[in-house]
């Protein structure tokens, strides 16, 4: 096996999975294979409720009647996954003066494949669609649309936003406002500005995307695509409101039925007090994750439950199992959703753990992957605990 250099990590796959909202079902494409929707999947960014699945960076957001508003601070909300060729939908209102308790002019602005800000600035500096009064609709820039955006002040506007390789355009209110061949990047976050408190004369709602070029590997109704390893799935598997749970009973791990090489998996769990479970990845029929031959196991854990106080560095939620431990500790409190996404390239390893890149392993780094699989099954762990597992798709290279 040649070492690392022929390899990018980190750097392939479309951006598929969401986080901390639901699937929306009457979006599904109607063609499927056996696993789930060949071409795109659609997800909720953001559920009405919570920020759950979003990153709040220098700035107060919050929730308020359904929608995300901001409370002060120069900064951003980004998504926590990066996406590549999406279509993204939403609904955006210049508020009020008396509902934004702001003198300023309203400023806001929407981000896509954005990068982390520079040192020193609040904002990422490339794909942002402006809100600023007159500007509406801009793409900062690149494109200026002014007055004929048709934009509504003080009313609800309908933006559809799509990406596709270098490509992209926008549609206010069902018109087109601009489409441009001039991306600087293949893959970024999802961003919503806050400009030193001013960007709480905007409100967002009904935020969602569809990642395309990703399927459905768990379709909500059924175990279709998955299998019990040497036993029925059944004994303890089963879909709970369209969720995929773990009931912690004796039984099987569960198994795709596809193998997969590289690609790009995304899937939200939760976990009881003390809750502890794993991804298996590339593994053989067996399972087995140890030693030479093997696939890995991603960590789940509740890691920050006092009977862990004595983990091994590679024990800790995120880590790919007894190689690479995860560099920051971020599991969210038992009983709420948390998001994974692993990225396998070669024999490199990328892990997002609620938003946060928690492992980027390559060769160098760690030579003990050289002996392990490139190609095998995805599987869920038994660990008898109770786990529940949720909006799990998969993005590989075609073949």
């Amino acid at each position: 096996m040649k070492r690392l250099g022929t390899y990018l990590c980190g750097a392939m796959l479309c951006g598929v999975i969401l986080c901390g909202a639901g699937r929306l079902w009457a979006d599904e494409p109607a063609e499927e294979s056996s696993t789930g929707s060949a071409e795109a999947c659609t997800l909720e960014l953001f559920d009405g409720k919570t920020l759950d699945g979003w990153h709040a960076l220098g700035c107060d957001a919050a929730v308020q009647d359904g929608a995300i508003v901001f409370k002060g601070g120069d900064g951003y909300l980004r998504s926590n996954h990066r996406y590549r060729d999406f279509v993204l939908r939403l609904e955006c209102r210049r508020l009020r003066d008396s509902e934004s308790k702001s003198d300023s002019q309203p400023e806001s602005g929407i981000f896509f494949r954005s990068g982390p800000p520079p040192e020193g600035k609040p904002w990422p500096d490339q794909h942002e669609i402006a809100l600023a009064r007159g500007h509406e609709g801009d793409l900062v820039g690149l494109v200026q649309v002014g007055k004929d955006a048709h934009f509504r002040p003080d009313q609800w506007n309908d933006l559809v936003l799509t990406a596709k390789g270098m490509k992209a355009s926008l549609s206010i209110n069902g018109h087109e406002a601009w489409s441009t061949d001039r991306l600087a990047t293949p893959l970024g976050y999802i961003g919503l500005k806050s400009r030193d408190g001013s960007n709480g004369s905007y409100a967002f709602r009904n935020i969602r995307i569809t990642e395309l070029g990703s399927r459905w590997l768990f379709n909500g109704r059924d175990l279709t695509g998955w299998e019990g390893a040497g036993a029925p799935a059944e004994k303890c598997w089963d879909v709970e409101m369209g969720m995929l749970r773990c009931s912690g009973k004796p039984g099987p791990w569960l198994r795709t039925r596809d193998q997969f090489g590289d690609f790009d998996l995304r899937l939200e769990y939760k976990l009881r007090p003390g809750g502890n479970s794993g991804v298996y990845v590339r593994v053989p029929e067996d399972g087995n994750h140890h030693g030479a031959g093997a696939g890995v196991e991603v960590q789940i854990l509740d890691d920050a439950d006092p009977r862990y106080k004595d983990l091994h560095d590679y024990q800790y939620a995120g880590s790919v199992y007894d190689i690479a431990p995860a560099q920051k500790h971020v599991a969210r409190p038992t009983g709420q959703w948390n998001t994974l996404e692993i990225e396998c390239t070669g024999p490199c390893y990328r892990v997002e753990h609620n938003g946060v890149v928690v492992v980027e392993a390559t060769l160098d780094d760690f030579p003990a992957l050289e002996e392990r699989r490139l190609n095998g099954f995805l599987g869920l762990q038994n660990h008898s605990e109770e786990v529940w597992f949720r909006n799990i798709r998969i993005s590989a290279p075609q073949p």
